[in-house]
């Protein structure tokens, strides 16, 4: 008599082992699942509203063609801090039953003054969860970045299965700490910290220190390999040809501090210059689109590629994406997803 009882609970159990291992990692649900995206961005400092978070939504599995939602407002408005946020960013959690926004705590609109911005910016990144894509949590305002920081720009996380935590790792210019007042010169690095609820932050470590400025790091695993998109901050010249350009790496190791190059300048020769990349698959096939914010000109502009350990990235020639958009994040999500934000943000 249990022989036919096992076998009676067997399909069961793989459906339940099935879906639990969609959920294993930040991408969380495999591809036919998905049936659409989701564009988090801001628009820029030119107007009073632009340094909030805005949210497109995709036509369908279409990641050229978006829709602003919300009769183009923001759909999160930063009240803490210096009260405007940037460079948004939001990951799925390993479960796939939460998602976390991270975002920059600055406000240029007003003053312009990007100096002071490094030299005595917010330490801290502002945070907002959900279940439901839909309603989300209080604000939470949190110190992530040492006293020695300048500032605290472009936060993102990945999930490290290694260590069970996620890994969140932003750009601070760092100052001598006999210099409290920052008077020095010094450039940005690269800095991580780990966590497992966004609230509490391990100390800060550098994770990228070329011994030049680098900012905006965005990564995405692919067949074991982590993949790492970093701008090269210094202005082109002789001494750096790939300034103001995307740098692309590897590791096998997500926290390892020496990551193997790809490819460098991604971008130049379609684009003037560019920042903030946001890296993801096609949810129909294998392709892989980049979005490279070309700050001062277009906002993002896409580009894609079948090989990501190629380093070759072709800019589309066809593409409709919303207005304006800056520095943020493209989210693959489930029909189901889509249409309840859809819904809710008209």
């Amino acid at each position: 008599m249990r022989a036919p009882l096992v076998r009676r609970r067997t399909p069961v159990l793989l459906v339940a082992l099935a879906v639990m291992a969609a959920f294993l990692t930040p991408a969380a649900v495999a591809g036919p699942a998905f049936g659409g995206y989701l564009f988090f961005y801001f628009t820029g400092e030119g107007t009073a509203t632009g340094e909030q978070v805005y949210l497109a939504a995709s036509r369908g599995n279409d990641p050229l063609r978006w829709d602003e939602l919300n009769g183009r407002q923001p759909v999160l408005t930063s009240s803490l801090g210096d009260r405007g946020v940037r460079d948004p960013f939001i990951i799925r959690s390993p479960r796939g039953d939460r998602f976390y926004l991270l975002a920059t705590d600055l406000r240029i609109f007003g003053n312009g003054d990007w100096d002071a911005a490094q030299r005595f910016g917010s330490k801290h990144i502002e945070v907002w969860e959900s279940t439901d894509l839909v309603h989300w949590s209080a604000q939470r305002h949190v110190r992530v970045a040492p006293d020695t920081a300048g500032n605290t720009w472009a936060p993102e996380a990945y999930w490290d299965r290694a260590i069970g935590a996620y890994v969140v790792f932003w750009a601070s210019k760092l100052y001598a700490a006999d210099d409290p007042g920052h008077t020095g010169d010094t450039y940005n690095r690269m800095l991580y910290a780990t966590t497992t609820d966004f609230r509490t932050f391990s100390p800060p470590k550098v994770w990228i220190d070329p011994g030049y400025s680098v900012i905006d790091s965005t990564v995405v695993e692919h067949n074991g390999w982590y993949y790492r998109f970093t701008k090269d901050e210094r202005s082109a010249g002789p001494d750096a040809p790939c300034g103001k350009f995307i740098t692309e790496e590897r590791s096998t190791r997500l926290r390892d501090t020496s990551y193997d190059l790809v490819a460098d300048c991604i971008g130049s020769g379609a684009i003037s210059r560019g920042e903030g990349p946001t890296v993801f698959k096609s949810n129909t096939e294998n392709r892989w689109y980049q979005f490279i914010d070309e700050f001062g000109g277009r906002g993002y502009v896409p580009f894609q590629t079948t090989d990501l350990a190629s380093g070759r990235w072709q800019p589309v020639a066809n593409y409709a994406l919303p207005a304006s958009p800056r520095h943020g994040t493209v989210l693959p999500v489930t029909a189901a997803e889509l249409a309840r934000v859809r819904a809710a943000f008209r």
